[in-house]
């Protein structure tokens, strides 16, 4: 088990499953939220889900030893997200 962690990290496989969950989690956020059971807009979801998968994206670069402008753009676009979030949240959504 240890040689296929490995692999899956070394490969940024991992960040690709963690990216797919996230996508997930967004689907079922939307789903939930059509149907009624969701009082957040999904206006306030994304901004968050965007800094996040951003980092994750940051991270597979990181581990597939990519190019460093790429990891410095993926960590700008998760703080222009990160800045959009905390900007709706102080408007008072």
């Amino acid at each position: 088990m240890p040689a296929a962690l490995e692999a899956l990290v070394s490969s940024g496989r991992i960040a690709d499953l963690i990216l797919a969950l996230l996508a997930l989690e967004l689907l079922a956020l939307a789903v939930y939220r059509w149907r009624g059971g969701l009082r957040l807009r999904m206006r306030d979801v994304v901004p968050n889900t965007l800094s996040g998968a951003s980092l994750v994206l940051a991270l597979r670069v990181a581990l597939t030893d990519g190019p460093v402008w790429a990891l410095a753009a993926w960590l700008l676009a998760a703080f222009a997200a990160h800045l959009t979030d905390l900007a709706l949240r102080a408007r008072g959504r």
